[in-house]
């Protein structure tokens, strides 16, 4: 197992105008991956990026951003088209990275909270299974994953657990589609975290981890089940990236967007080196 952090920790949108220094950053905090979430792909120069990569030794991974306006299961065949779009950016990135992943929730934007009818959820269900089947063939055709990435009932009505997550892969019924499971949504979501996970290895369809807090500080410091955590991927022999994704006040948008109103850790950097030393000390 890689560990790595996301720039989410630090800075967002990621633009590698001004934030290449990221890259050794994380390295320096001891990161052998780096998870760039990309908001919007025209920040990106993938040359300079993987440059910089390749220098630090650094693996990578893509992680998705789908606010308001990207989600494959809308009925409006425009906003379908322009995320499936987006999302082939994101492939494209993940290629050039020398990344095999793209990771994220990208089967719904965020921020879904609706009661619909069974007919509008079968619906919406058809759209969505067909737009990540045409994903899945382009990512496969570029040497890349899709991992879904299921969110907590308060940021989505979609997908919110892993047996849910395992029902949509095998509706899709592609090689190159699997789960990102986050310790942080399994914390509210799933009874025991531990099952979630070996339930998806069972499957061979956990593809990626998120470590995060419940309270999305430090990892180790709060509630989450860690011990069932890695007795679950030690068990199922789990050989994908744990990553941390944190966020702090101090990026606006994205605290304003998690719902994050107080300080969860003494700094950025904190999260990071604290939490990459316990992971590898729980995960050895």
């Amino acid at each position: 197992m890689r560990l790595g952090v996301n720039t989410f920790i630090w800075r967002s949108p990621f633009d590698t105008g001004r934030d290449l220094d990221l890259v050794g950053h994380a390295a320096d905090l001891g990161a052998e991956v780096f998870e760039v979430a990309v908001e919007d792909p025209a920040t990106i120069d993938a040359e300079a990026l993987a440059e910089a990569l390749r220098v630090r030794s650094l693996g990578a991974a893509v992680c998705g951003a789908f606010g308001p306006g990207r989600d494959v299961g809308d009925a409006d065949a425009g906003v379908r088209a322009s995320t499936l779009a987006y999302v082939a950016r994101l492939i494209a990135l993940a290629e050039r990275l020398g990344a095999d992943m793209v990771v994220g929730p990208s089967y719904g934007s965020v921020g879904l909270a609706r009661a619909l009818s069974d007919a509008e959820r079968r619906a919406e269900r058809e759209r969505v299974v067909g737009a990540l089947r045409e994903a899945a063939q382009e990512a496969a055709a570029h040497g890349v994953r899709l991992a879904l990435e299921p969110l907590n009932r308060f940021e989505t009505d979609r997908i919110n657990t892993a047996e849910q997550g395992l029902r949509l892969c095998d509706d899709v019924g592609h090689d190159a589609v699997g789960l990102h499971l986050d310790t942080f949504h399994m914390h509210l979501e799933e009874r025991d975290s531990g099952a979630a996970l070996r339930a998806a290895l069972a499957a061979g369809r956990l593809f990626h981890v998120h470590a995060c807090e419940n309270d999305r500080g430090v990892p180790g410091r709060g509630q989450v089940a860690w011990g069932r955590v890695a007795d679950a991927l030690r068990a199922g022999g789990y050989r994908g990236d744990v990553v941390i994704e944190s966020f702090t006040p101090e990026v606006r948008s994205i605290a304003a967007a998690v719902c994050l109103w107080r300080p969860i850790a003494p700094d950025q950097d904190t999260i990071a080196r604290e939490g990459l030393a316990f992971l590898r000390t729980l995960l050895a």
